[in-house]
């Protein structure tokens, strides 16, 4: 099968500001279903042959990328919800983030939106990834932010920037997670849901914990259940939950101990 990257250069990311100022992004005028089939394409190149180069030094692609199966059930999730707009935490070598753009391409959404924020695209990932969604177009529908999530995530919040799902891949610091999550509570509309990798982590689960004992935030019945699990206890390496509609803001003297 010939190669299907295309090599773009180095492109200055989005500054905050920008990534809240389109509203509306303008499509590739091509056939409705090529798009995303080409974006199929390349994502079975990356599971297959691995990124188009490997940055010196870089993480290890197998030890950070999502599996395609798991890629995969977030994007038929994504498509069953019918998302619009996406926010994604962690970029890497963009096997989820293909994922994600793929299913804002199948929902047929007037106007998709994918704001995907990671501060070492461009250094640890020598804007590998960021390089896989320019190849096929998701430029047009996506943003890149290299700056801190627990920062951004703040102003996007601050901005009433509305999300119909996340994905969260980024720091797997307890406190890190936690900020992402509470903002993205806030972000992602009632009703929205927010997709987690790497929840076999203690750190990730903990985190997680707090918004559904406390917030009220419900794992999607069936969702990700084919996915990867870790072979020594069987647990799952990915998770969805459901935001409550409406939000809940409840008394601090309601607050249950988590973990």
């Amino acid at each position: 099968m010939a190669a299907l990257y295309v090599t773009v250069g180095h492109v200055p990311c989005p500054q905050p500001e920008e990534a809240r100022l389109v509203n509306s992004i303008p499509q590739p005028d091509e056939a409705a279903g090529e798009w995303p089939e080409r974006v199929a394409a390349v994502r079975r190149q990356l599971t297959e042959h691995g990124p188009p180069r490997s940055p010196r030094g870089g993480p290890d692609f197998a030890t950070v990328t999502l599996p395609e199966r798991d890629c995969d059930q977030i994007r038929d999730l994504l498509v069953e919800e019918r998302v619009g707009t996406v926010v994604e935490i962690g970029l890497a070598y963009a096997s989820s983030a293909l994922a994600i753009g793929e299913a804002l391409l199948r929902t047929g959404s007037r106007n998709p939106r994918h704001v995907v924020i990671d501060p070492f695209q461009h250094t640890a990932y020598d804007g590998v990834g960021w390089e896989l969604m320019r190849s096929v177009g998701l430029d047009d529908i996506a943003e890149l932010v290299t700056e801190p999530s627990q920062r951004f995530l703040a102003r996007l919040a601050d901005a009433g920037f509305v999300a119909d799902a996340a994905f969260v891949d980024g720091s797997h610091h307890f406190h890190n997670v936690f900020v992402d999550l509470h903002f993205l509570g806030e972000i992602v509309r009632p009703g929205g849901i927010v997709l987690l990798d790497d929840l076999w982590w203690p750190s990730v689960n903990a985190a997680v914990a707090y918004f559904e004992t406390n917030l009220g935030w419900r794992p999607v019945p069936g969702a990700l259940a084919d996915g990867t699990t870790d072979p020594a206890n069987g647990k799952p390496r990915t998770g969805a939950y459901r935001l409550p509609d409406p939000h809940p803001t409840p008394h601090f003297k309601q607050f249950r101990p988590f973990c």
